[in-house]
């Protein structure tokens, strides 16, 4: 079953179950999908469904920070409800030394020496990646691993 029918899914399941905090959550989620089949005018797959849950929970993260920065505890718990549905539906998280070694792996694998070969291993790195990481996290070790001794 693919990741767009496993929402569709859950959304029948909380209409059912009458959760209206879980199924405002999976709405949210199928409307970003909608809206991605709308613009690119094609049906998604998993890794395009991958890549706009990754996006929602990077907002939903930014969102949970203001929100606390403005004291206002009560929409930071709403939005940490729905990240908690979001990852319902992404793969296990990788332990940061199973990300390092992959990093290392990926630098390898490219032969990059520098700062400018950070794209190609990032090319490398995001189909392993997303959804079991965090990409921003992963770009600032890539990067201060490629301005390292080795990168110069």
């Amino acid at each position: 079953m693919s990741l767009k029918d496993r929402i569709g899914e859950e959304v029948k399941a909380s209409m059912r179950a009458r959760d209206r905090n879980r199924l405002g959550a999976l709405r949210l989620v199928q409307s970003e999908i909608k809206q991605f089949e709308v613009d690119e005018r094609r049906e998604v797959d998993d890794a395009a469904v991958l890549a706009i849950l990754n996006r929602m929970l990077k907002q939903r993260r930014d969102s949970i920070e203001q929100y606390r920065r403005g004291e206002r505890e009560d929409l930071a718990a709403r939005e940490e409800a729905e990240v908690a549905v979001i990852r319902e539906f992404l793969p296990e998280p990788l332990a940061p030394e199973a990300v390092t070694v992959l990093i290392e792996q990926a630098i390898a694998e490219s032969g990059a020496t520098g700062p400018k070969d950070m794209g190609r291993v990032m090319a490398i790195l995001k189909p392993v990646l997303l959804g079991r990481a965090d990409m921003g996290e992963v770009s600032r070790q890539l990067r201060a691993r490629l301005h390292g001794p080795a990168g110069g």
